[in-house]
């Protein structure tokens, strides 16, 4: 129940089902403190699907964190899915100190900190007691949302001066507020601050779905909101979705935590329709359900088309 949204109703989702959370789960690293997650996962059930959930780089000291962005970890775990969060390395609260190598942005060990997760799914289980044996390690997904969006870019593909950071256990992802191209679409000052969002997506050959706030004006590029949309843009070898979210900025109405410095427009409606979207769209991608994503299309289309609208392009490759 929530009395808050309006037309995000006629968008169908599945009834929310009882969830476990388990935090702190501890993996270690060489040459670091150990990285902690958080694992939320419905109570019951077997074969669940996994999305790697990385956080941004905003200005709250906890957000950006294993215990940050519930309202969509949340959502995403009630209707079927095992969502895990690490604590990046760029955490105020419990990443690296700031005189590390790397540091603030620690953008390669954030990579890295996935890549972990991913080789220690096995540990992660049997931290979690109750998880042990439900995980399908077919079927994994990376979101990301703002700099967590950069992120996932190279680990579905995109390339950094032609390094490939990519892992092919991640076989889809989504891209939520993510930085779109650097260099030349940088001003000259956030080009020398930021080398690395020279991405080129191209590379990128997964399903992705790119999700933007038309209100989302970005302070590294003279460029307006569609910055944020490169990524669908330019990954033409990847089956590509381009949501955009109406009357919302960065925070997409409040996806990192509700009344969070990060949610400069706290919008339940479009908050509704984000986490509604993008899990039906996760229920596609990876196998669950395969008419979910165009169901919740028709409704975006029809309905709740005052919410946002679905571009969609098939791959281009070969």
């Amino acid at each position: 129940m929530n009395n808050l949204i309006d037309f995000a109703r006629h968008i169908p989702t599945p009834e929310a089902a009882l969830t476990v959370a388990y935090t702190p789960i501890c993996l270690e690293m060489a040459g670091r403190q150990p990285l902690e997650l958080r694992l939320t996962a419905p109570a019951s059930g077997s074969g669940l699907p996994v999305v790697l959930l990385s956080h941004g780089y905003g200005p709250s000291y906890y957000i950006p964190s294993k215990d940050g962005y519930a309202p969509v970890a949340q959502f995403w775990a009630e209707r079927g899915f095992a969502v895990i969060q690490p604590t990046h390395a760029s955490s105020r609260v419990g990443g690296l100190a700031a005189d590390s190598e790397g540091a603030p942005f620690f953008w390669r060990e954030r990579v890295e900190e996935l890549k972990t997760i991913l080789n220690h799914l096995d540990a992660v289980e049997q931290q979690a007691g109750g998880i042990a044996g439900r995980l399908d390690r077919t079927r994994i997904a990376a979101a990301g949302h703002s700099f967590g969006g950069h992120t996932v870019s190279l680990l579905l593909g995109a390339t950094l001066h032609g390094e490939d950071f990519s892992d092919p256990r991640i076989s889809a992802g989504i891209l939520l507020a993510a930085p779109g191209r650097g260099g030349a679409d940088l001003t000259e000052e956030n080009a020398a601050r930021f080398p690395f969002f020279d991405l080129d997506f191209s590379g990128i050959a997964r399903p992705i779905l790119v999700v933007c706030g038309d209100e989302d004006n970005p302070r590294f590029t003279t460029r307006g909101p569609e910055w944020y949309a490169d990524a669908f843009h330019d990954a033409t070898g990847a089956n590509g979705d381009l949501l955009t979210l109406r009357g919302v900025g960065h925070g997409l109405g409040g996806i990192a935590g509700l009344d969070a410095k990060e949610t400069e427009t706290e919008s339940p409606d479009a908050l509704e329709a984000m986490r509604r979207l993008t899990l039906a769209w996760l229920q596609t991608a990876l196998d669950v359900d395969p008419n979910a994503w165009m169901k919740s299309r028709t409704a975006l289309d029809g309905p709740a088309a005052s919410l946002g609208h679905v571009v969609s392009r098939p791959s281009r490759r070969a």
